[in-house]
Order: C-alpha cells, then structure tokens, then sequence
C-alpha cells in the first residue's frame, strides 16, 4: 500500500484549485452492466398470403433529445448520454454528457501535488455538458470517474485541475434547453496503470450500474 492509502488532504496546486489526492485499494463497480436500453415497436402489414411483422431498434447512441440513457449502458468515446441531473437542495433537470476525449498526461504535471503525486500518471477525461430540460442549472458542475480496461476504478483518487486540464463549472446562463459547455475531469492511475474509459455513477440507478465510456 503506498503512502496515499489514508491520506485525505487539501492541497493547493499553484493554478490556485484546491485539490485532493488519496490511494486506495479495489475500487470495483457495484452491480452488473447491461447494454444501453432499447426501444423496439414493430408494425405488422397483411398480405393475402400471410401476414409480416418488422421491428426497428433504436440504442442510446442515437437516441432522441429528452430520452433518458438507461443505467448500466455501455458507449464509446464521443457517444452522448442523457440522464436525469440533481445539483446541491435546489436544481434539477435532465442533461446531456459526451465524453469526447480521455488523454493521458505525465506526471511531470501533478509537480504541484508535490510529493503525493509520486508514481502517479495524470489522465483527462473532457466533457461537454449540455442542458437538455431547459431548467436553471447555472453554476452547476459534473463529476465522472476513470475506469481500467476491466471496468473498475484505478485505486487513484484524485481532484482539482492542472494547466492541461481545467475544471469548469456551468456560467449562468446555463438555464436554457440547449446551452452548453465543457470541461475537464482530472484522474489518476498507478504507473504500470493505464485508463481505458469514464463512468458516470451519480443519481438513482447510475450508482449501482453506472454509465461507462470506454476508449
């Protein structure tokens, strides 16, 4: 076990972000994933000879504006998932998240962390955020985790921002069907380790079957 086992400390990197760096074993994901969910409607059309029935299928990759991306679904990188959104007493609605890069970074840009970054590999999982509701989430923010190749955690948690990956939260305007913006979510692995995707695991259902993003 490495030194960032019990460690939970603030630490402030020199772009000014308050940040918390601590190690900790396993970090599996709870429950079973499934496929995205799909729709299927079938209409039937009579011949005199017999009668035939078609069904069309349609997943969370192209699923429309306002349908809501079932927990457990699996995407790529660059596929939009749609998800019922709760921030702080007071904000609700429906949003849209694409997580259309995940980087790997070095470790020469945690120097900030100090020597809590040892061995540490920084990876950046970029985000836009999009409101679809229409609902008043200004100044709202998303959080996501990294993900091995096997599906679970890193063992590396990790927060704040660096120069090649700046945290953004929504601007006020964000209120309307349609506004977005994007952002950056700071992870870590192990060296030896590697990031192979992004999960989002907050809100009833997505905390036990998460939404995953591989690579």
């Amino acid at each position: 076990m490495q030194s960032f086992t019990h460690v939970n400390r603030t630490l402030v990197a020199s772009v000014g972000a308050l940040a918390l760096l601590l190690s900790a074993c396993g970090g599996s994901t709870s429950g079973t994933a499934v496929t995205a969910a799909t729709t299927e409607a079938s209409t039937e059309t009579t011949s005199s000879a017999a009668a035939k029935s078609s069904t069309t299928t349609t997943t969370a990759k192209d699923a429309p504006v306002g349908d809501v991306t079932a927990p457990g679904a699996e995407l790529k990188v660059g596929e939009r998932a749609v998800v019922p959104f709760k921030y702080g007493t007071d904000k609700n609605g429906t949003i849209a998240l694409t997580v259309t890069a995940i980087e790997k970074g070095d470790n020469a840009d945690l120097a900030a962390f100090g020597e809590k970054a040892k061995g540490i590999t920084p990876y950046y999982i970029r985000v836009t955020v999009e409101n679809v509701g229409g609902t008043d989430l200004a100044y709202s923010s998303v959080s996501l985790r990294a993900v091995g190749a096997d599906g679970k955690g890193t063992g590396v948690i990790i927060t704040g921002e660096t120069k090649q990956c700046a945290s953004e939260s929504a601007k006020k305007d964000f209120t309307t069907a349609g506004a977005k913006y994007e952002t950056c979510v700071l992870q870590g692995a192990r060296e030896g380790s590697a990031v192979a995707g992004a999960e989002y695991n907050k809100g009833d259902g997505y905390d036990k079957s998460p939404i995953t993003w591989m690579s």
